[in-house]
């Protein structure tokens, strides 16, 4: 009989060094099926939710559980971790742009739109050129610079690769937040688990096609430079901290000439670290605000002179700054439980964070700088209601704060970089060993929602994108282009030459007006262009999809004002297919015949 006495005990199945292998895998053949089995042809109220495949959420927690497991082993390679994270990556931002065959967001389209602008002049232009939207003329870094690719991969426009820029963006956010992370903690665990629960939270759509996306990624970058290179009481006057210097300039410049926001919010953060005695180093704020003050003085006063007094009478008004944040009033089973998703899902990630800054008092203390970040976004409540949006930005710069203390709160113990944090904490019972993986689960499943839970209004499929082209190639310089709002693909397309008007930006008086008399108060609405230009009015699929989900009109309504135009003798038909139609408002000597 053979003696196995001396051969190494068994180990459990859950330490085999074949099961992060397997459960990745796994995962990641099931969202492969998942997509290539997904019908996003006919979306519902609750948008890729309920048209994803099912094994997509499989995959989705099978990843999970593996990145969990394989975390939690004593005995793992460092290399699983964040092979998970990028499988996260996959599952969660690449889904779209594989599973839709055009991107997503009419704000996308809209950066688009200026992409091709700069393209098509060569050179920046002001008000006095191109009224509103000179605003991107004056931060153009981003647009700049992806003209510049589009020219480098002789492509016609960005459309071609902007829906995978969500996947390109969250990867960008990686080193910044690793580096972040890492001046804090050497538990690998911790490091990893606060990536995973910021790629988990970050639902607020930021990381589409748009200068915030890049913006964001730099600021991370600074705080980077920051939090690292510059823990002295005072500048180091070495020729290695002047190196430093010279990159956190340039990531500086780049913030600044490509988004008005992120400035702002860095100036914020680089004051409040100021304060703390480890960051009393004058470079990095005096660096941002000089930089800050001379763009806002120059290139960018056109727009600040021009929007400063409604700017100014928002200071103060939280109420209204945080109630516009929520922009219309979500319509439907599926908008609404895309809304709650959203907002149990960071509710939990801050609650969480609440806990682990109350659990871990050492790192409290050593983390102090992560802690005062997380909480310096919040008095840009005070400043604007930024468009309607400043509490999900306000939210976004949060979260690599929120996500690490968060993260600190679901481990049982955490390590800084001196010592194992036992302090007050006591061994957890095996029934407990598990809540923290039912927890993470709970999260990763409710970011499908939160993201994807409304892209029946985000989604434009190639018919609407050929109606609406259809237009544009049929209408002259000086041409008007009406619609019920903004929400449809090429929505700002040839905006230096064509004018374009969005009814439900109106007030409630005129929109109603329209609502009773559809035709013959949008033919007067329309009547002032003059020849050659022509005025047009479209009705797409996206747009009745966002006035629904947001109440602002009925399908009912909506089909009245497109039958009441359909069947006026002031207007004709010029384009038609399954996702919509457009008129053009008749000449006079037309209408007369």
């Amino acid at each position: 009989m053979t003696d196995l006495s001396d051969l190494p005990p068994a180990r459990p199945w859950r330490e085999s060094g074949l099961w992060p292998a397997v459960a990745l895998l796994g995962a990641l053949a099931l969202w492969g099926y998942a997509v290539t089995h997904t019908d996003v042809s006919h979306l519902d109220d609750f948008g890729l939710v309920s048209a994803v495949h099912p094994t997509f959420w499989a995959g989705l927690a099978l990843l999970t559980c593996g990145f969990w497991i394989t975390l939690r082993g004593p005995h793992r390679h460092p290399g699983w971790a964040p092979a998970y994270v990028l499988g996260l990556l996959v599952m969660e931002r690449a889904t779209q742009a594989v599973v839709y065959p055009t991107p997503l967001y009419a704000w996308a389209w809209k950066h688009d739109a200026v992409i091709d602008h700069l393209l098509t002049a060569g050179h920046l232009q002001n008000a006095d050129v191109l009224g509103d939207m000179a605003v991107y003329d004056q931060w153009p870094g981003f647009f700049a610079a992806q003209a510049t690719l589009v020219r480098l991969f002789g492509v016609d426009s960005a459309a071609q690769f902007m829906a995978w820029w969500p996947l390109v963006s969250s990867l960008m956010l990686l080193l910044p937040l690793l580096l972040i992370y890492r001046t804090f903690t050497e538990d690998r665990r911790l490091i990893w688990l606060s990536v995973w629960l910021f790629c988990i939270a970050n639902w607020v759509g930021q990381d589409y096609f748009s200068p915030q996306s890049v913006a964001f990624a730099l600021h991370l970058g600074v705080l980077a430079v920051v939090l690292r290179r510059y823990a002295g009481r005072g500048p180091a006057g070495t020729q290695r901290q002047a190196v430093w210097t010279v990159l956190l300039t340039l990531l500086v410049v780049a913030i600044v000439i490509t988004h008005q926001l992120t400035p702002g919010m860095l100036v914020v953060s680089l004051a409040v670290l100021f304060f703390v005695r480890r960051y009393r180093d004058k470079v990095p704020l005096f660096t941002t605000l000089v930089v800050f003050l001379a763009w806002c003085l120059t290139a960018a006063l056109p727009f600040l002179s021009a929007t400063m007094p409604d700017m100014l009478r928002s200071i103060g008004d939280v109420g209204a700054n945080v109630e516009t944040g929520y922009g219309a009033t979500p319509t439907g089973a599926g908008a609404v439980t895309a809304s709650w998703a959203a907002r149990l899902l960071s509710g939990s990630v801050l609650l969480l964070a609440a806990v682990g800054v109350l659990r871990r008092p050492v790192l409290r203390h050593r983390a102090q700088p992560l802690l005062l970040l997380a909480l310096a976004p919040l008095p840009m409540f005070v400043a604007s209601s930024y468009g309607s949006e400043m509490i999900f930005r306000v939210l976004m710069f949060m979260l690599p704060g929120a996500a690490f203390f968060a993260a600190a709160a679901l481990l049982p113990q955490v390590r800084t970089l001196t010592a194992v944090e036992t302090q007050g904490v006591r061994p957890e019972p095996r029934r407990f060993v598990w809540l923290p993986l039912l927890a993470l689960l709970a999260g990763t499943l409710a970011f499908v929602p939160s993201y994807s839970g409304k892209d029946r209004l985000s989604y434009f499929p190639p018919a609407e994108v050929a109606l609406v082209q259809q237009v544009f190639d049929k209408a002259p310089d000086d041409s008007l282009v009406v619609a019920a709002d903004r929400n449809y693909p090429l929505a700002y397309d040839d905006y230096w030459r064509v004018d374009h008007y969005w009814f439900l930006d109106d007030g409630k008086t005129h929109v109603d007006l329209i609502v009773k008399s559809p035709a013959a108060t949008l033919a007067s609405d329309m009547s002032s262009v003059e020849s050659p230009g022509r005025a047009y009015v479209l009705f797409t699929r996206g747009q009745f999809a966002d006035s629904e989900m947001n109440g602002l009109l009925t399908k009912a309504q909506l089909d009245r004002i497109e039958g009441s135009v359909a069947a006026s003798p002031l207007f004709e038909r010029v384009a038609e297919n399954s996702a919509g139609s457009a008129y053009v408002l008749k000449e006079p000597k037309e209408a007369g015949r």
